[in-house]
Formats: C-alpha cells, structure tokens, sequence
C-alpha cells in the first residue's frame, strides 16, 4: 500500500536510469509530518476524502488520528461557530465530535421536516416540542443546524425556515428560563440589575445575539468615557483609581462630581434621552434596544444609570415610584427610612435630581411615603416585565400575541402562584386554540389556589374539553378542487401576490372560499353587505405586509403591477419558495388546494411575463 501511495514504478521501455531517478522521486507519505498535515488539512477535500485517505496505510493514519490537526481542521472549516465551546482543546477526539455534530444535523432535519405536517393546522403547542427536550446530541449541535437552516441563502426552504426559527425560539427560551430561575435564588446582593434586565431582553428576543458580556463592554465603555470627563474636573477623584464597584465613596460632594459626569457624557455628549415620542415602543424596554438607540422609558434608563453610578462608587437605589420609576440618591444617615433624606433622580428627564414634592409634581397626584422606599432586584424584573404585558395586551398586529406569551412566562416564572395572570395565560392560550391539555392544567392549578374562581375556570374547563373532543373527530384537511362547479367564481388562486383595492395593502393568498364563511357578526361589522356582491362572492385569506391576516372580498384584490416579497412571520407556514413573482405552496397548502398551481402559473405567465415579450 505504502508503494501504492508513493506512486507507480517505471514502465518496461523506459531508458537505463529510470529506475534510479524514480527510486529518487518523493511520495505522498514520504512528507514530513507538518507539511503532510497541511496538505490534508486543504479545504477542497471533505470528510469522506479523509475518511479514505486514513485506510490507505499506517503513516496516513497516523497523520489522520481522531485528535489530531487534520480533523480539527475538518471541524472548524465545516462549523467554525462551534470551536468557541472548546476552551481546552487537547485531548479532544475531533472526529467523534465531527460524527456527533452530522448525526445532530440530521436529526435536527428530521425533526424540522416533520414539523410542518404535524403543525399546519394549528399554531406548534408547547408540548409539540416533547422530542426536542430528549434529544441524544448536545444541544449546541442541534442549534447550530437550525442557524444553518434559518441562514440558507436565497428564498427557497421558507417552511423550514419557519420551524427552524420556532424550534430554536423554544430551545433559547428554556435555557433563558433556567438562568432566570438561577438568578432569582441567588442572595440579593448577588443580583446585578443590569443582568435582570438582559435576562429578560434575552427571552423576549431569543433569536437576536444578546449577552451579558456584550451588554456589560457597552457599559464598561460609557463608564470609562465619564471617568475622563471626571479627571479633568477633578484629577484626584477617587473613582479614578478604583476599578468598577470596587469602593463607595462616602462623601456627597464627591458623589455629586459623579452624577454631574455622568449626566454630561449620557446625556450631552451621548444624546440619551426618554422616548417621548414613542413611548409605547417595546424596545424602549429591551436593554440592548437602549444602548443601540440610545433612548429608552424610564426604568431602562434607570438601570443603566444606576449601574455606572455603582461603578464608579455611588450608590443609588430603585424607587417603584408610580407611572414613572425614579432613582434615589441618599443625603443623610445611610439606611435612612427618613424619605427627606434622598434626592430623587429622574434618569427618562436628563438625570434631572428632584425633592419629595417635585416627584409629586411629576406625576400630578400626591403619593404617600411607602412609594419612596427602595426596591429589590426582583421587584424591578417584575415592573419591566408588567411593562411589557401591558404593551402586550395592546398588540394589534401580531396575532400570535408573542410578546403577551413571552411576558407572561416571564411573571409566572418569577410568581408561579399569582392566579390573576394564570389566568390570562390559561383565557390566552384558549383564545388561539394551542395546547387544550395546558389550559387544563392551569385551570386546576387556578382551583386548588383560590376555589372562588370555580365560575370562571367551569366554563373554561368546559369548553377546552369539546375542543379536544372535536380535535379528535377532525377526519383530514378539507380539499378544495377549482373544478367543482360550486368554485367556478373563484378567479383568484393561492401564492399570487395582490393589493387591496381600497387599503392599498401587498398581500399573498394562501386560502378561499367560494363565498364568505364568516357568521353575521363579523359580516355585519365589516359592514360586507355594503359590498356591490356581498358575502356571495369568493373570498380570500391573505397574509398582509404589515403582519396580519386578512380575509378580503375578491372585488377589493387585483393583481400586484409590482410583485415583491410579503414580509409576514407566517409565510413559511404556507408557501416553501417565493419565486420573484409568486409563492409557490409547501407541500401541506397543496394537498389543500391541489388545481390551484397550474393556475398560478397561467396567470404569472399572462399577466407578468406576455408584458415583458
């Protein structure tokens, strides 16, 4: 074999001394082991090749041990994003690690494959994720496959995409959960507030690359820019030779050299600033948001402004104050109960440093004196969180009520117990139809802690359980053939790209119905009957630019004169590929609708492409 390698002898013609110059002549595994190495380390060979060349002889082998450089290489050039989980890397069997990662990757296919037949009917219920939290592979492994997936480029794989992005958003969110719970059981003083914050941005956007060292350098920098300014005024400052939180400096004026650094590098050189404009914004909330964009409300802007204060030795503390959470600043006796004792600080107006009665003047009302008392770390996550399930609650677009879930996981996480918000969550998830099961069982959580509630969670009880009844009677998907002589009127068909006659919305139809199937209600308050055909005429569900779903008369659609892509969160529940004209329907939609492509096609070709001949 070793012969075989260094390459073929001469032939019996060749001239006298061949023999010679060819016993001269260096094979493959006649290299030192170093340039041997870098040669099988070349990016044009794959696995496969690798797993050949190492059966050819022992000295291949060897240059191709399991934890050796070539297969290392082979791993890093394969998944680079991975090499940050292996802090010491000797010893490590890089081909076992390369098998594990391959075998997580078709797992992980598999699973998201199976997703969309499973699921297509109803949103994905949290315990459609059951296989995912058994998984045999390490679950970076598996993460890393759904980023690969989710980073495909172009504009086929649409419905992988989209249960890649909801298995990764569950797998986040647990692990999310975990740290949060690990963080709450902590002493307090071991809980940072800038950690609480990104803790809860984290869950809210598990998908977006958000950490607490990331988070933390931002931070660190803002402070070291306020120690500059800090030395000019005062070169002997002690927060200058301190390193972050090390001291607290004791004396006021000091401190006061502090805050004034602080308020000109935020808020003159910086430009922070409350959101007024837009208040009701969620990132306001989002820590990572408020460092970007450098505006935020007023508890966001409190945590910031608390934690470089810490830093640089002065100790503020959070003030729950009502409608607009403040800062106060001691004065008098540390530990005082004496609320004359503080200046309060309003971080969302500039830093601005206010008495008792200039709060009161803040928000409009007189308050008493519990409202001026300090807050603990967890009482501050469960304002930011109340926060966001407010705005939650006022989401219009977002069918799915993300951001509501997301919260109130959130606050049950921090109060498992608080029956007002299982509640919602249980009246929540009834309302989308997921997860029937769950919504029982928080229906008997909800009982054994307050029996009062017995009206409330009967008529849920019964109603969840004649949904489970009739999800068990569902027989399979209606189909629906544009031949049938009661679809005749259905001019429109699904994947093609229309406006909204009177809205001016893009939208993409991924449903019809020969006329409209709605109850009077809704007919009545969508004011159909003012419709030249009324409800008797096809009508369509369409998935709207703006995130909504709509269901749309076929006299309001026309063909788009301009056909782009419909930037919806759901359109790879329903279409696998968009095509620069029209969506072409996963496999799930067709079954549905099977006669409906052919048409799409005729009228992408009479429509769009007659016009370019």
């Amino acid at each position: 074999m070793a012969a075989a390698a260094a390459g073929p002898g001469p032939g019996p013609g060749a001239p006298r001394g061949a023999a010679e110059a060819d016993g001269d002549r260096m094979g493959l595994t006649d290299l030192p082991g170093e340039l041997l190495e870098l040669i099988l380390c070349c990016d044009v060979l794959g696995a496969a090749d690798i797993g050949r060349v190492s059966c050819t002889c022992r000295r291949l082998r060897e240059a191709c041990q399991p934890r050796g450089k070539v297969w290392r290489e082979r791993f890093r050039l394969r998944w680079p994003s991975l090499l940050k989980y292996y802090s010491h890397t000797d010893g490590v069997s890089w081909l076992e690690e390369y098998k594990a990662r391959h075998n997580a990757g078709q797992e992980a296919q598999r699973i998201v494959a199976s997703f969309s037949k499973r699921f297509f009917s109803e949103h994905v219920p949290c315990d459609g994720f059951s296989d995912i939290e058994t998984l045999g592979c390490p679950s970076h492994f598996f993460e890393d496959e759904l980023m690969c997936i989710l980073n495909m480029e172009g504009r086929k794989g649409l419905t992988w995409k989209y249960y890649a992005k909801k298995i990764l958003y569950f797998l986040r969110q647990q692990n999310i959960l975990k740290n949060l719970k690990e963080y709450l059981q902590r002493p307090t003083d071991r809980q940072s507030f800038l950690e609480g914050a990104v803790l809860i941005d984290q869950y809210c956007n598990p998908l977006s690359d958000i950490c607490l060292k990331s988070v933390q350098a931002q931070v660190d920098d803002i402070t070291d820019k306020v120690r500059k300014v800090l030395r000019t005024r005062n070169p002997r400052h002690p927060s200058l030779a301190s390193k972050a939180g090390e001291i607290l400096i004791p004396e006021v004026e000091l401190q006061r050299q502090v805050l004034d650094a602080m308020n000109c590098v935020l808020y003159e050189q910086l430009k922070y600033k409350g959101n007024e404009l837009d208040y009701y914004n969620s990132l306001n909330s989002y820590i990572h948001q408020v460092l970007i964009r450098r505006t935020g409300i007023p508890i966001s802007l409190s945590v910031l402004y608390l934690t470089i204060a810490r830093q640089l030795g002065v100790r503020l503390e959070p003030v729950n104050f009502p409608s607009h959470f403040l800062l106060r600043w001691c004065q008098g006796k540390e530990g005082s109960t004496n609320i004359f004792d503080y200046t309060y600080i309003d971080a969302f107006g500039k830093g601005k440093q206010l008495t008792v009665k200039e709060c009161e003047y803040l928000i409009g009302h007189h308050v008493t004196e519990e409202f001026y008392g300090v807050v603990t770390s967890k009482e501050v996550l469960q304002r930011m969180v109340g926060n966001l399930l407010n705005l939650g609650k006022r989401e219009s677009t977002d069918q799915s009520y993300q951001l509501l879930r997301d919260s109130l996981d959130l606050y049950l996480a921090m109060y498992p117990d608080n029956v007002q918000h299982l509640m919602l969550q249980a009246r929540l998830y009834f309302h989308l139809g997921i997860w029937p099961e769950k919504v029982l069982d928080i229906l008997q959580h909800i009982q054994a802690l307050d029996p009062s509630q017995h009206g409330a969670v009967g008529y849920l009880v019964q109603h969840t359980l004649e949904h489970i009844e009739r999800r068990k009677e569902e027989v399979g998907p209606e189909v629906k053939h544009r031949s049938d002589e009661k679809h005749k009127e259905v001019c429109f068909s699904i994947g093609l790209i229309m406006k909204h006659k009177r809205y001016g919305y893009n939208c993409v139809i991924y449903g019809w119905d020969p006329a409209c199937m709605m109850g009077h209600e809704w007919i009545r308050n969508m004011n159909v009957h003012s419709l030249p055909h009324g409800p008797h005429q096809p009508f369509y569900n369409v998935l709207v630019e703006d995130g909504s779903c709509r269901y749309a008369a076929q006299e309001n659609l026309e063909y788009n004169s301009e056909p782009r892509e419909i930037p919806h969160p759901d359109i790879g529940r329903y279409f696998s590929e968009f095509t620069g004209i029209h969506y072409l329907a996963n496999t799930e939609l067709e079954v549905r609708y099977p006669e409906d492509l052919e048409l799409t096609r005729a009228t992408v070709q009479k429509i769009y492409n007659s016009g370019k001949e």
